[in-house]
C-alpha cells in the first residue's frame, strides 16, 4: 500500500506540514450540437407511426353509422333524411313515346270483329286509329251482320283471291281474308281514296265517301243511304276461323 508524505518546510527540517488538500477535477460541461448538423431519426419509428395513422384512419372509414343494425341484430336503423330547400326547382324529365303495335297472333286471340278490322288494318299498313277501326266495323256491317260477320270467312265480300265473283267467295282462315282485304285495296286503281283516307286516319265521313263512290259495291250503298252509323257490337267468331 503506498503511503503519501506531505511537503515538508525547508525552513523547518524535520517538521512534517499538513498536506494540501487536491482541488476536484471539473465536470466536462455538455458538448453542444453543431449547428446545420441533420438529427438522425430512427427509421422503425416512422413506418410504426405511419401504420399507427393508417389503421385508425381504416377504422374510422368502416366505423358504423350510429344506431345502424347488422345482421343477427335487434337494434333499429336509423332513417337518414334530406330536407330540400323550397326555392329549388324540380328538374324536368323528357322521355320519348313509345307505342305497341298489335300483331297477328295478339289480334287473332282476341277474335273478335274489332279484332278483325285492326288486322286487316294492320296488315294494310295502316293507322290503327280510331276513325279506321269504326269505318272498318261499319263497312264490315254493311256486307254482313254483326252476329255473323265471320260468314265464309269473307267478312267484307271480297273477291280478290276468295275464288268467287261478286264477293261470294270464301277464305281458309280469317287471317287470309285480312290479307286478300289490303292486296285488294291497294292492287286496284279504283280504290285509291280509300286507300289515301286510311292511310291519313282521315276524318270518318270522308272515307265512307271514299268507299261508296268506289267499285267495292255495286250498289254503292245507295250513296251512304244504307249506311248505318250507330255503334257495332263485338261478336267473338267461332273457334277455328283464325286458323
Amino acid at each position: 500500500m503506498a503511503t503519501h508524505y506531505s511537503r515538508t518546510d525547508p525552513s523547518a527540517t524535520g517538521t512534517r506540514l499538513p498536506a494540501e488538500p487536491r482541488a476536484p477535477r471539473p465536470s466536462p460541461s455538455p458538448r453542444p450540437l453543431a449547428s446545420g448538423r441533420p438529427r438522425r431519426i430512427n427509421k422503425a419509428v416512422v413506418v410504426c407511426a405511419a401504420a399507427s395513422v393508417f389503421a385508425l384512419t381504416a377504422l374510422t372509414a368502416i366505423a358504423p353509422l350510429p344506431g345502424a343494425s347488422f345482421a343477427g341484430s335487434t337494434a333499429p336503423l336509423e332513417v337518414q333524411t334530406l330536407a330540400v330547400p323550397g326555392g329549388v326547382a324540380a328538374a324536368s324529365v323528357f322521355r320519348d313515346d313509345y307505342t305497341a303495335t298489335s300483331g297477328v297472333e295478339t289480334l287473332s286471340k282476341g277474335s273478335t270483329n274489332r279484332d278483325w278490322a285492326k288486322l286487316v288494318l294492320f296488315l294494310a299498313g295502316f293507322p290503327m286509329s280510331d276513325s279506321n277501326v269504326t269505318v272498318m266495323m261499319r263497312w264490315m256491317r254493311q256486307e254482313n251482320g254483326p252476329d255473323d260477320w265471320w260468314l265464309r270467312n269473307n267478312p267484307l265480300n271480297n273477291g280478290w283471291g276468295s275464288g268467287g265473283g261478286s264477293g261470294l267467295g270464301s277464305y281458309d282462315t280469317l287471317v287470309t281474308a285480312a290479307q286478300n282485304v289490303g292486296n285488294a285495296l291497294h292492287g286496284n286503281p279504283g280504290y285509291s281514296a280509300i286507300v289515301a283516307g286510311f292511310a291519313s286516319s282521315a276524318p270518318t265521313d270522308q272515307i265512307e265517301a271514299a268507299i261508296w263512290a268506289s267499285p267495292w259495291a255495286t250498289s254503292h250503298y245507295a250513296n251512304g243511304a244504307h249506311w248505318s252509323y250507330t255503334p257495332v257490337p263485338e261478336y267473338a267468331s267461332p273457334s277455328g276461323t283464325w286458323g
